[in-house]
């Protein structure tokens, strides 16, 4: 009875802790750490599936369009022997329609090496979790709760990174107190043996929220009971990423390249019919190179705001202004770098201002349906490519649209005594 008593007192504190509402892609692209002690010793098969076409119009020279059409699908053998542990084993598959061969290496920019080896059908890796769950600590081995999880900034994470990459791998920690959350994780993406023609490459990632101040009001009337929630918290994310180690055997050396956001947030929830709820943010950034010379400069910084409204329940339109010089975040857009990914050049400054809107329906809590809308309005300063020549300053507009859908239906096996 304790027990299931402290695994309660974990959700609550995880229910008014300091996270923000949820955008489209924590619905779509997250999962839920918490154990329930219902599943102790329950044997099940949760698969989880995303299929998504994302159209990426981009005009200038900061980065190249391009379309991803596709799914990946993710089915787990899930066993919780007690109330605080709890394993899964099974495999990620991803597959982008038309393609029939998929190169191995690790999903998402990390080093220069390509495999030389390919995959057919659909690029698979196996997949496993380990859990455990002391109090309002989560310890995670394996494959981790990655992407939209971490609820990284948006400029310093770009939410694409759901569709794109591979399931992240290594140990997390997960840490949540009434007014306190923190999502601390290194992902290995790149292994080495000896003599390995590419790099061992790691991220290692810290994302915390801290609540200021909280207060609940409810007004009741003949009709209806309004209740609202206004939240004053700070946003602190910081990700480093190393490309090198003891026995590497190539010739590019360690690289080590930084992120880091402080901020501060206001979030006001209403349950009134048509507005919801209204997010602000303004954010300071930075960017430092360690060593190597991966980016053409050895630190910059951006300064952002962005405000977004919640209507219908899950219809958002949001609104981000940034500012950046000598800028380049590790997994944001790139339309809030002052690195250009298509020309390799490098802008005196960016302004970016991303409007757009999203829109998603649940189906029940195992389906859901999303759309997205993005435009990305970008003044560049004067650009200077590898050669040495500079180009003119120039505006431009990029847009980008997608469609998602998700599905994560369970399946019990078969339910042991206790």
């Amino acid at each position: 009875m304790m027990r299931k008593l402290n695994l309660v007192m974990i959700a609550l504190l995880c229910s008014f802790g300091v996270s923000e509402a949820q955008d489209l892609a924590t619905r779509l692209c997250s999962t839920s750490p918490r154990l329930s002690y219902d599943d102790t010793r329950t044997l099940a098969v949760d698969v989880d599936a995303l299929a998504f076409f994302k159209d990426n119009e981009f005009g200038g020279d900061q980065a190249t369009g391009y379309t991803l059409p596709g799914f990946w699908v993710q089915p787990r053998l899930t066993y919780q022997p007690l109330d605080a542990i709890r394993l899964e084993a099974g495999f990620h598959a991803f597959v982008f329609e038309g393609a029939g061969k998929y190169p191995c290496y690790a999903y998402h920019d990390i080093a220069r090496w390509k495999g030389a080896q390919y995959q057919s059908g659909a690029h698979i890796l196996p997949f496993f979790r380990a859990q455990a769950q002391l109090k309002n600590l989560t310890f995670v081995l394996g494959d981790i709760y990655g992407g939209a999880n971490h609820g990284v900034v948006e400029p310093l994470m770009n939410p694409e990174v759901n569709l794109t990459q591979d399931p992240e791998m290594g140990f997390q920690l997960l840490y949540d107190l009434p007014r306190y959350h923190l999502d601390a994780w290194i992902n290995w993406q790149s292994f080495i043996f000896r003599e390995s023609t590419h790099q061992e490459a790691f991220t290692v990632g810290f994302s915390q929220r801290i609540a200021l101040y909280t207060q609940r009001s409810s007004h009741y009337s003949k009709l209806s009971t309004l209740n609202s929630q206004l939240k004053l918290y700070l946003p602190i994310d910081i990700l480093m990423q190393h490309r090198g180690g003891e026995i590497d055997d190539t010739s590019m050396g360690a690289q080590t390249i930084d992120n880091a956001a402080l901020g501060l947030g206001l979030r006001w929830d209403v349950n009134r019919k048509v507005f919801n709820g209204l997010t602000a943010e303004v954010l300071a950034l930075g960017c430092w190179q360690q060593s190597g010379q991966l980016w053409p400069f050895k630190s910059g910084w951006a300064a952002s705001a962005n405000v977004s409204a919640d209507l219908l329940r899950q219809l958002r339109l949001f609104a981000t202004v940034l500012y950046g010089n000598d800028f380049c975040p590790l997994y944001g857009a790139p339309f809030f770098s002052t690195y250009s990914t298509k020309t390799g050049g490098r802008f005196d400054h960016v302004l970016t201002t991303h409007v757009g809107a999203e829109w998603s329906h649940t189906f029940a809590h195992d389906y859901v349906l999303g759309a997205k809308v993005d435009t990305y309005l970008c003044s560049t300063g004067k650009e200077t490519l590898a050669d040495g020549s500079v180009r003119p300053s120039a505006f431009n507009n990029n847009f980008s649209f997608g469609v998602f859908f998700r599905c994560s239906p369970r399946f019990v096996i078969a339910r042991f005594k206790k």
